[in-house]
């Protein structure tokens, strides 16, 4: 490994509430934004900036560009922003990504629609896009950050989990919106209704910012900025010196998020393929991601007890094992079916992927770096796999009509993770890796 997190914790019990609360509400009101996109994109986007073609499927195929889009913009985030939080300050980088996707977000919700202002309606939606790609690739890293390097020892897979549960609970808050949104007759729904979620993001984006003005700048990083040997470009740094920690972050990422993209987005759109009422399915998308809220804390727990590495073996298999049964499940056209399809790939084998892979992640890069290499890791891996793969199984939607391409990419992330996992060097346990408090 490049580096570990600091061996002793830095924040009292009261100090590390606070970064929990804060680090929790500001990821979900973060994702809540990011993932709002996703949902439209599946349900309304098409139609509304993407009307050129009669086919439903295309048009979700556009849509998703969009969407892909603001995932290429995250390593460009994860530059700018890992360059500020390892030079400057990770509490005031993380009020402007905050900032760039509450603004973004709220625009979003005002923008007219391709009948009212043709082409420009889908680039400014693409624009805007953009802008919270670049703010998200900030975010994550920053976030993670705040509670590692505050955490006591033998307990930072437990409070790096806390990070994750709250991108469960920004998925929830937008998830439960759309819900309520689909409720109402569908041309009201593409009238006005789907607005909302997208406005409210302006309380949400106050409530964040003042959170994250009362969190603190932990003092491992305070530390290392008083030393005279600060590095001047970490990017540079990164690049240069731990180019292996940067691909196996990169290929953690290829099985977690490359699925979940397809277990919550892409799945909106296969079932209404094939027959299935929309609220349906997420309402089931719901349910599990508020059952992963509690599995990643068990699952970060374990991760304390088992090491971060064994944890993440587990959901890679796990994920890998589901790939196809979880399409057989959404072809029973029944909502147990569907709801046990979401239970078993999201709380099961992604939570414990997204439990273990914070804490996995920080634990490859020295101080000095950490931030810019965990965003660029972790972007990096975000672009190739969630970004990419909900256009691409549409795509083979469209081509083949079938779900076996789409089964297949998902063993085929697992299997780039597995790689990745074997190369990576861990003790058994983090407590043989940390001396006992």
């Amino acid at each position: 490994m490049s580096g570990t997190a600091s061996d002793t914790p830095v924040s009292t019990p009261q100090s590390m509430r606070k970064l929990i609360i804060g680090s929790f509400l500001g990821n979900s009101l973060e994702w809540y934004d990011f993932f709002l996109y996703g949902t439209a994109a599946a349900l309304v986007f098409g139609p509304l900036f993407f009307p050129a073609t009669d086919d439903p499927l295309l048009g979700a195929f556009l849509a998703f560009s969009g969407f892909a889009i603001g995932f290429i913009a995250r390593p460009l985030g994860g530059i700018a922003f890992g360059h500020l939080g390892d030079k400057y300050s990770r509490k005031m980088t993380l009020i402007i990504t905050l900032t760039l996707m509450g603004a973004s977000t709220f625009l979003i919700g005002l923008l007219p629609t391709y009948e009212h202002i043709g082409i420009l309606a889908p680039i400014a939606l693409i624009t805007l896009r953009f802008i919270q790609g670049v703010a998200s690739g900030g975010e994550w890293g920053g976030g993670v950050l705040m509670l590692s390097e505050n955490a006591p020892a033998q307990q930072k897979g437990y409070y790096t989990a806390w990070s994750q549960v709250g991108v469960s609970g920004g998925f929830v808050l937008s998830s439960l919106a759309f819900y309520l949104v689909q409720l109402l007759p569908q041309d009201d729904v593409l009238a006005w209704a789907w607005r909302i979620p997208f406005l409210l993001s302006l309380f949400i984006f106050l409530v964040g910012v003042y959170i994250r003005r009362n969190i603190e700048e932990n003092a491992e990083f305070v530390a290392r900025k008083n030393e005279s040997t600060e590095i001047q470009l970490p990017v540079l740094s990164a690049f240069k010196h731990h180019p292996k920690a940067i691909l196996q972050a990169i290929g953690l990422r290829l099985a977690e998020n490359g699925a979940v993209y397809i277990f919550f987005t892409f799945s909106v759109v296969y079932c209404k393929h094939i027959g299935i009422e929309t609220s349906q399915v997420i309402a089931a998308v719901t349910i599990a991601m508020t059952v992963e809220i509690a599995t990643i804390l068990g699952w970060g727990w374990l991760s304390d007890r088992i090491g971060r590495k064994t944890l993440y073996y587990i959901g890679v298999t796990g994920m890998a094992l589901v790939a196809f049964p979880f399409f057989w499940l959404l072809h029973m056209h029944s909502f147990p079916a569907i709801l046990l399809a979401m239970l078993l790939a999201l709380p099961i084998c992604h939570g414990a992927m997204i439990a273990a892979q914070p804490c996995m992640m920080v634990e490859l890069f020295p101080v000095e770096v950490r931030y810019t290499g965990l965003a660029l890791g972790h972007e990096i891996g975000a672009v190739i796999s969630g970004g990419i793969s909900p256009m691409l199984a549409v795509a083979f939607l469209m081509k083949w009509d079938s779900y076996v391409p789409v089964a297949l990419m998902l063993l085929a992330f697992a299997l780039l993770a597995l790689v990745a996992l074997f190369s990576i060097r861990q003790p058994a346990t983090p407590r043989q890796q940390q001396p006992a408090l």
